[in-house]
């Protein structure tokens, strides 16, 4: 993310903050559906595929012949299996399913790869990264722009050193990646937490009260009338973000609002597809086991959907 980026990025944040006093603010990260089309195995295999290889990845294989689509998807299998054993177990499924959703997250990191990576080494240090994103501007003690880009730097130094996972200041692609979408990994939760609490604790005394909640969202602007959307918020914020009724957030609390347990999608859609490709119920599938159930994992042009609903039933 180049500077222009990142401050088209805070302007977003900023309108969004001024945004129209009825609109709402929704920080909350939820883990998104797997596909838009209906689960439903008895009409199509569509979720299916979108959820095993991702919506624009599954538009492909519908072009392919079926030895075509088996013939790839025998390959994918040999990357599922992540400890070359032979079987594909419904860990690895769901870890497959989850990298195949997050594909635009890659894709994004991809395509800014190259202009973060000044010496072409495979790697971006935090020394690359902050001369391409600050430069010159940090040499501008008050920017006419307004923005603080010392504390901007400080804010991004420290997520880089928690992406950073052996503590060297070097980001490989996977630690950039946790470091430009932190709340799509475990062990970067906190300082989603910790950031958000930062934005929106305005008396800085390590908590968010219930005004400094609503303030986040709504602003009255000169309006002594709230939205029945905000009354609605107050009703929340006492009645399930407040869980110890002290008056306010702590981290723990905060992290209960912004990054919820959600119901596990991938994981699901894992057990699924195993327990419907499973011929001899070892709870793992062989390569064999899953380009023989093709039509379920990956579709084709020639896949005639009654002949596989046969089959799908006789398991």
């Amino acid at each position: 993310m180049d500077l222009r980026q990142l401050l088209t990025c805070l302007s977003l944040c900023t309108a969004f903050a001024l945004s129209k006093p009825t609109e709402k603010k929704d920080r909350v990260h939820h883990e998104p559906q797997l596909s838009d089309k209906v689960h439903n195995d008895a009409q199509s295999f569509d979720y299916d595929h979108d959820a095993f290889l991702g919506a624009e990845e599954a538009k492909t294989f519908d072009q392919l012949t079926p030895e075509e689509s088996k013939e790839r998807l025998g390959m994918i299998v040999d990357k599922i299996d992540a400890d070359k054993d032979g079987f594909v177990t419904e860990g690895e499924l769901k870890s497959w399913i989850k990298h195949a959703q997050k594909k635009y997250i890659y894709d994004n990191v991809e395509n800014q790869w190259q202009e973060f990576d000044l010496n072409q080494d495979g790697l971006i240090s935090w020394d690359e990264y902050r001369n391409v994103t600050y430069g010159t501007y940090l040499d501008d003690p008050d920017p006419d722009d307004g923005f603080n880009y010392k504390q901007m730097m400080v804010r991004d130094e420290r997520r880089f050193k928690m992406a950073d996972k052996d503590g060297d200041l070097i980001a490989t692609k996977e630690e950039f990646t946790a470091f430009l979408h932190p709340e799509e990994y475990d062990y970067m939760k906190d300082i989603v937490v910790q950031e958000t609490m930062e934005d929106i604790d305005k008396n800085a005394d390590g908590f968010i009260d219930l005004e400094e909640y609503i303030g986040d969202m709504y602003s009255h602007d000169g309006n002594a009338d709230e939205p029945e959307w905000v009354k609605t918020e107050r009703e929340q914020f006492v009645e399930f973000r407040d869980k110890n009724r002290d008056g306010k957030m702590d981290k723990e609390e905060t992290k209960d609002w912004i990054l919820p347990s959600d119901y596990d999608h991938a994981e699901a859609e894992a057990r699924h597809l195993v327990y419907e490709s499973d011929q001899n119920k070892d709870g793992k599938l062989t390569k064999e086991e899953i380009v023989d159930k093709y039509d379920l994992f990956v579709g084709s042009q020639a896949t005639d959907f009654g002949e596989a609903l046969v089959r799908h039933d006789e398991f």
